[in-house]
């Protein structure tokens, strides 16, 4: 989902996960984006700062009508509650997920919980959905959703995609949908999802990606991160950061058509000719 960010410095010296000031101040941005979005969807409004990709929308129908160009079905938009369907995404994770019945999901970034409740139904009620959400107003929305929705086996937790609420070797199967792009240390993020996932255990993502190098103008613009636009990474280097991390079988697949879509977040600008969606996967060996 869509927003900027903001982050933390450290003095002295620093470990390998220490973040800068800039990084925190990243994250709050984001952070109050989202909110932003959140109380927005719930009274009806336009989304203010996140509009240019979140889709939000006081007609309901225009959220569907974004979620269908994203890959979901009319199925998908049927099973889930009125309001989880924001229209956050720039992809459908799920397509690629495989999930089983019996499976324990986690969603980085689950916004109103769209795609938690979307897995729930295919792992069933022996399976389990975690979703995580750094925002205290989106997650309230998520769960109340999943109170009106009756999802008993989805659990939606406050925590940062860079430090995950979650134990060691827990979960079967990560998703997410365009948040990754929003971190400001996304290696951080590929090291926390191998340590929660099984051995065997695979990332199953939707998210923006750069296909081109963004010039500074776009790089350091604040509304354009949070448009899911300036935190974008080129394709080699999110293989080197998910590879560094420890997955293999790793695989990140540009689409194209989704320019169409992404000239939307910022009209005029020519965001389009730099970034795209794209699914990315990896999996876990199975020895560790």
């Amino acid at each position: 989902m869509p927003e900027s960010h903001e982050l933390p410095v450290t003095l002295g010296n620093p470990g390998p996960d220490a973040v800068a000031p800039a990084d925190d101040s990243i994250r709050n941005r984001v952070r109050t984006a989202y909110a932003q979005v959140a109380q927005a969807s719930d009274a009806g409004d336009c989304c203010g700062e996140a509009s240019s990709c979140c889709g939000v929308s006081e007609d309901e129908q225009i959220n569907r009508l974004l979620s269908q160009r994203l890959g979901y079905t009319s199925a998908d938009l049927a099973a889930v509650p009125e309001g989880a369907d924001m229209g956050l995404g720039c992809g459908n994770p799920r397509a690629i997920a495989s999930l089983k019945p019996g499976e324990t999901v986690l969603d980085l970034g689950a916004g109103g919980g769209f795609d938690c409740f979307l897995a729930a139904a295919e792992v069933g009620p022996e399976g389990h959905v975690i979703g995580v959400d750094m925002t205290p107003d989106m997650l309230s929305k998520a769960r109340g959703n999943a109170a009106r929705g009756g999802f008993g086996n989805v659990e939606l937790r406050l925590g940062e995609i860079e430090h995950l609420p979650v134990a060691d070797g827990t979960v079967d199967v990560i998703i997410s949908n365009c948040v990754i792009n929003l971190s400001p240390n996304k290696p951080q993020v590929f090291r926390e999802a191998f340590r929660v996932l099984k051995p065997g255990g695979r990332l199953a993502i939707a998210d923006v990606v750069a296909s081109a190098e963004l010039p500074a103008e776009m790089r350091d613009d604040p509304y354009l991160h949070s448009a899911c636009v300036a935190g974008a990474s080129l394709i080699d280097e999110l293989d080197a950061m998910l590879t560094a991390a420890g997955f293999v079988d790793v695989v990140i697949a540009p689409k194209d058509a989704s320019k169409d879509f992404i000239r939307d977040w910022a009209p005029g600008r020519g965001v389009e000719d730099y970034v795209v969606s794209a699914t990315i996967e990896g999996r876990k060996p199975s020895g560790l």
